[in-house]
């Protein structure tokens, strides 16, 4: 008995056993929190809307909010604070000319070793600087899929037409990252492409021929999460069109869009709506469909953000173009609804590509490329040796 009182004093004194500091470190080290695909219902979205309305009733107190919530996506992203900005070391080559823009194969190095591979197109005949629009893409596969789409080169090429500088760049694992041996399945996704994207305004701002202070971006479903997601935390984009993604109660369906912990904490929870508000008060075109998540735009989404534009006295700013009888996509007629936007708000001259009788932007002047001829490095443009490895690990 007294050895049995003599061992329980020893215990007592010396704390608590090894097992129950597992157990007290597993409570206090709680999970991250993610926001996948459908995480909640459209109901439950409307509802956490009014919650978030709720946090702010002034331009001051929107601001705060906004600067918490670009925090929340740069720690989730592991992108906070932004890491150093290394030398792009930008390679620019195989220009190919058509009919009122040129084509190049570029690339740039977003990290020491890690490029990023994509197409410049640029304007013939048109005055500079020139506005710059970047154009990510979404997760359409396939041998034509990502920047390689028709429905991509189409929006490039009209943009350049009428004067802009287009930078057209791969996400990780589609094009030429897919045909190098890149997987989109890398656990560094969202932080690579996000930390590409910024990178790829540095690019475009770093071209002669650019006005730095005319930059857009636009894309369609993983491309639009990284629109809103780039406008969101870099005032450097003058003009987002965001299409078919921003949704209330869908959060993206791939981790490079809700696999890491930028939209819920303990401290604070958004969505994507609120994410797009974020790009309040700049031009903000909002392109939706009744054949996807998107489908509740004009009646959720968008008076939420009119809303948060209105703080500003800016509500003109924000638009919804919205097609209840198609389905996701960037097909042509979300295109003819991005064009005039970008032309309005970016200063592009649509003289000679509206048709005089439709009122229709022309694309059939455009070339639609190969594959092939769109590759970056080839037999007579090798790869840099200090390229790193396909799935290494990028040290930020």
């Amino acid at each position: 008995m007294k050895s049995y009182l003599l061992a329980f004093v020893i215990i007592f004194l010396a704390g608590p056993i090894p097992a129950l500091i597992g157990e007290e470190k597993e409570k206090t080290t709680a999970p991250p929190i993610l926001c996948r695909g459908n995480y909640h219902s459209e109901e439950e979205a409307i509802a956490q809307l009014q919650r978030l309305a709720a946090t702010y009733s002034s331009l001051e107190e929107w601001k705060a909010r906004s600067a918490k919530i670009r925090r929340q996506i740069l720690v989730g992203a592991k992108l906070y604070p932004l890491p150093k900005r290394t030398p792009l070391n930008p390679l620019i080559h195989k220009k190919r000319n058509y009919q009122g823009y040129t084509v190049e194969s570029a690339a740039i190095e977003a990290r020491p070793g890690y490029l990023v591979y994509g197409n410049l197109y640029r304007p013939i005949g048109r005055e500079g600087p020139h506005p710059g629009i970047l154009c990510p893409h979404g997760h359409a596969r396939g041998p034509g899929g990502g920047r390689l789409r028709s429905d991509q080169q189409h929006r490039c090429a009209t943009l350049a037409r009428m004067g802009a500088v287009v930078f057209s760049y791969d996400m990780i694992g589609f094009g030429d990252s897919e045909h190098l041996g890149w997987d989109h399945g890398h656990q560094q996704a969202l932080t690579l492409q996000t930390w590409s994207s910024i990178r790829a305004i540095d690019f475009l701002q770093s071209l002669p021929d650019v006005d730095d202070k005319r930059i857009g971006v636009t894309g369609c479903s993983g491309g639009g999460t990284q629109t809103f997601l780039l406008t969101a935390v870099d005032d450097r984009v003058k003009v987002a069109v965001p299409v078919v993604m921003v949704s209330a109660h869908f959060f993206g369906g791939c981790h490079c869009e809700s696999g890491m912990p930028i939209h819920k904490t303990a401290e604070l929870e958004t969505n994507n709506a609120e994410i797009a508000a974020l790009a309040a008060p700049r031009p903000l075109l909002l392109v939706s469909v009744g054949g996807d998540w998107t489908k509740n735009t004009p009646k959720v989404e968008l008076p939420y953000i009119r809303n948060v534009y209105k703080l500003f006295g800016k509500t003109e700013n924000v638009e919804n173009s919205h097609f209840a009888e198609e389905g996701h996509g960037y097909q042509l007629s979300k295109r003819q609804a991005m064009y005039p936007f970008m032309v309005k708000h970016l200063e592009l001259d649509a003289t000679g590509i509206v048709d005089a009788k439709t009122g229709l932007f022309d694309e059939s002047k455009n070339a639609i490329e190969t594959p092939e001829e769109m590759r970056v490095f080839d037999q007579a443009n090798p790869l840099p040796k200090r390229a790193l490895k396909p799935g290494s690990a990028v040290a930020f």
